[in-house]
């Protein structure tokens, strides 16, 4: 039986493209209150609300499983979570958990319907829903009333839903101007649409443009005097294909929008705002760590080491200057930070022959298109920066093969945009002749189709560097089906982040022996698992079904490049595809094999030292029994580090 999650994808842009304009038709991916004492909040205070799916945490199984959100939620200014759900099994089990860990964290909560499930005819069901979480202490409450809203659901009978909580409500639905022509029964209303457009629920065309801010006009139109959510998003990018029955590729024009629109909502000074979303994994709009507890349903294809924790970090003086009623976020910068975002590949780039997409799919929503993402010619190939400073002073970006770009950057929030480079992306800020904050991103901009697909997601880093967390196994589960590739696997490449820019990784590298000696190199910037760009990833077997050894090295031992440690790396000319993978994941690690792998990109082991040494009786990985020694340190290199593909390597020694 599909769950919610998986036929909310599809069906909830059927159900809305009746209301296309500025209704919310970018559908999330799926699925008490700020109290003040007795009396509840007031209408007239500016509070921050999250849009948190329910529907893809079904597993979690005590209220502690909620505790690292709510306390991390609270701590960034965001006031309450909007729990979005549907009408899973699990889905009371859920809010009876949510709403038990806000109240122990001092966090408000509130429901909102999400009509991709929910159908117009469900008054009584929504409003004995809203009586039965209304009284708990973690609900929030508006001006005396229970607040709750909604995903769509336009047409609902609210009268007969106020009849049916049998408490005040106070109701702030996702209603559209245009599907809604009378407000008056609405206490307030969420406008989702938090991306440019063109109306039709697509990235903006020549002649069919609506900015964010034209929605806010729409709404706060429409809506008089009553309050108004302006939602602030800041990416959106989605990509199943056939592989899952909810098939959808578009993306629509992010780039700096999320710097551009914390700064409107400081300027138009909204009663509310809802960030857009906690944890949509599914649209590339999270907000929080990979490693929040969550279902796979598809995305971690493009969702696996591309960590969005520096947006959270930088929207919290913005957070704290909004609801102050700042006009600036100056006042609000407790430190000196650089937050910067890329996608991992230029839109360039050719994945037609292993994308995902390139087959027909289920199109009844009429979201999916084959290939390149629709819309994605409405992005800028950049990397942008922002900087949080307290006092002036010079930025200097370098990305990849690009010439280094030096801009001076105000004291406050200032944002730029460098054009893309592949190789490393280094980020440094000095004042006054001294050197500030310095490093190097964890994740270079890429020419190969990591895992074989168009990935439009964008990485997140931020300096000073803070760890963060990675995928779990629930978290990577579907990231296998439907590749057409096989040298991609369900591992995490940049683990935590435990030792970031600044800070040394150290690896292992193989000897001639099998032993293995200490190296050390700036932070591994290429994946875990990158696929190569031919369609073919397994070896091509000889007559015999041995592919050839190279002949004129050794199967393994080190491999310096002379200017420093490798950093990235490809397998040499003329050997099969299947050395492409190991060769990027060992190389990316200071251990290139000559002859077996080509060194691409070195770094200096500019951070200094520590002492690792690694050690066993025999090799961890070996190459399967229809390959020969070509394969062995490389297997036995790279199934020690937790990467150990079953087209060309086993642990079973």
């Amino acid at each position: 039986m599909l769950s919610f999650l998986q036929v909310a994808r599809w069906v909830g842009a059927l159900f809305l493209l009746e209301g296309l304009f500025f209704h919310a038709l970018a559908a999330p991916t799926r699925a008490g209150s700020l109290v003040r004492k007795q009396t509840g909040a007031s209408a007239t205070d500016r509070l921050v609300f999250c849009h948190f799916m329910i529907g893809i945490v079904g597993q979690r199984q005590t209220a502690a499983d909620y505790d690292e959100d709510m306390k991390r939620a609270k701590a960034l200014g965001i006031d309450a979570f909007a729990l979005n759900i549907g009408v899973d099994p699990y889905t009371d089990t859920q809010l009876d958990l949510a709403y038990a860990s806000a109240a122990s964290n001092g966090m408000k909560v509130f429901i909102s319907f999400d009509f991709n499930w929910f159908s117009r005819g469900d008054a009584q069901v929504v409003g004995q829903k809203i009586a039965k979480y209304g009284s708990k202490s973690a609900q929030l409450v508006v001006d005396g009333k229970v607040f709750a809203s909604s995903f769509s659901g336009d047409g609902l009978d609210v009268s007969a839903m106020r009849a049916a909580a049998g408490v005040d409500v106070f109701w702030a639905p996702n209603f559209s101007p245009s599907q809604t022509a009378d407000p008056t029964h609405l206490d307030a209303a969420l406008n989702w649409m938090a991306w440019p457009n063109n109306g039709q629920n697509k990235a903006p065309s020549p002649g069919a443009e609506v900015t964010v801010q034209d929605g806010d006009n729409a709404y706060t139109q429409w809506l008089g005097s009553k309050p108004y959510i302006a939602p602030v998003s800041p990416w959106f990018s989605t990509h199943f294909g056939p592989e899952v029955s909810y098939s959808k590729n578009w993306v629509f024009p992010s780039d700096l929008l999320w710097y551009e629109r914390l700064t409107e909502v400081l300027a138009s000074k909204p009663q509310y705002i809802e960030l857009v979303t906690w944890n949509d994994y599914g649209e590339s709009h999270y907000l929080t760590s990979l490693s929040s507890t969550h279902y796979d349903d598809g995305n971690s294809k493009w969702v696996n080491d591309m960590p969005h924790d520096g947006w959270l970090d930088m929207a919290k003086p913005f957070l704290a200057a909004y609801k102050a009623g700042a006009d600036k976020v100056d006042d609000f910068i407790e430190d000196d930070q650089i937050v910067y975002w890329y996608r991992p590949t230029l839109k360039s780039l050719d994945c037609d022959a292993t994308d995902t997409t390139m087959k027909a799919a289920n199109n009844e929503s009429g979201n999916y298109f084959m290939g390149r993402p629709a819309g994605h010619e409405t992005l800028e190939d950049s990397v942008f920066v922002v900087t949080l400073l307290k006092a002036a002073g010079s930025v200097t970006v370098t990305s990849g093969d690009q010439q280094p770009v030096t801009f001076n950057a105000p004291a406050g929030a200032y944002a730029q945009k460098i054009p893309m480079g592949v190789g490393q992306q280094s980020f440094s800020l000095t004042r006054d002749g001294k050197s500030v904050l310095s490093g190097t991103s964890l994740k270079d901009i890429s020419d190969v189709c990591i895992c074989g697909i168009y990935n439009f997601n964008a990485y997140v880093g931020k300096l000073p560097f803070e760890g963060f967390g990675s995928l779990d196994k629930d978290g990577l589960a579907s990231l296998t089906a439907g590749l057409h590739v096989s040298t991609c696997s369900p591992t995490p490449s940049l683990g935590s982040g435990d030792s970031g820019p600044g800070v040394p990784h150290v690896t292992a590298t193989a000897t001639a022996t099998g032993g293995f000696t200490t190296v050390t190199q700036s932070p591994p910037s290429q994946p875990t698992i990158t696929a190569p760009p031919a369609a073919t990833t397994t070896a091509a077997p000889t007559a015999t079904g041995v592919v050839p050894s190279p002949s004129s090295v050794p199967s393994s031992g080190p491999n310096p490049p002379k200017n420093g440690t490798c950093t990235a790396g490809t397998s040499a000319p003329g050997l099969p595809d299947n050395f492409i993978g190991l060769c990027q994941f060992s190389c990316a690690r200071g251990y290139c094999p000559p002859g077996v792998c080509v060194c691409t990109s070195t770094s200096r082991p500019a951070f200094g030292a520590q002492a690792v040494k690694l050690e066993w009786s025999k090799p961890p990985g070996c190459p399967l029994p229809t390959l020969n020694d070509g394969y062995k340190g490389l297997c036995a290199f790279s199934c020690a580090n937790d990467y150990c593909p079953d087209t060309a390597c086993t642990p079973a020694c």
